[in-house]
């Protein structure tokens, strides 16, 4: 229970913290050398231009060092974080000038050589002020940071668990 905990707070987290942390502009795609548009990963996992991660976890932090959050429980499992070009606004803007029709979504798979085991989805958007972390949000879902949904949260560590489910768990009917 104690690592499902972890994996439920660590995850959000990430998608709030890294997703287009470093990108010098968030509306668009990053120019390559000549200003051609770039889209491709980095060594980190990384393609701002299509808001997506894809690898190790190990990488979401942009440090390759066998580590995810400070340990190497969780560093080999591979994590798919997409979101849209708003979320990069919000990231952009310190979330700042709202209203936002920002949502991410991340995809854990821990069932990797290696990896801790775990499979988890989230599904997360701006709905502005919604109270303090875990507030119950109508329709289902719980408020995080202050302004975000988790519209959907499940996984598995020897057996299948919900953490939320909004209906409809999708983003069409958030801002």
């Amino acid at each position: 229970m104690t690592r499902r905990l972890s994996m439920a707070a660590a995850v959000p987290l990430l998608a709030a913290a890294l997703a287009c942390a470093d990108s010098t502009s968030p509306l668009a795609p990053l120019a390559g050398k000549l200003g051609e548009p770039t889209f491709g990963y980095d060594q980190y996992g990384y393609n701002e231009g299509a808001g997506s991660f894809n690898g190790p976890a190990d990488g979401a932090d942009r440090v390759l060092d066998g580590l995810y959050l400070g340990s190497p429980f969780f560093a080999r499992d591979h994590l798919v974080i997409k979101w849209n070009r708003e979320w990069a606004r919000g990231n952009a803007e310190g979330w700042a000038n709202p209203p936002y029709a920002a949502w991410s979504a991340n995809h854990w798979n821990g069932r990797v050589r290696g990896g801790s085991g775990e499979v988890w989805h989230y599904k997360f958007a701006w709905v502005g002020p919604c109270g303090a972390d875990r507030t119950p949000l109508p329709g289902g879902g719980y408020c995080i940071w202050g302004q975000f949904a988790v519209l959907m949260s499940h996984g598995s560590i020897n057996g299948h668990f919900w953490d939320a489910h909004a209906r409809p768990p999708g983003y069409g009917r958030y801002p």
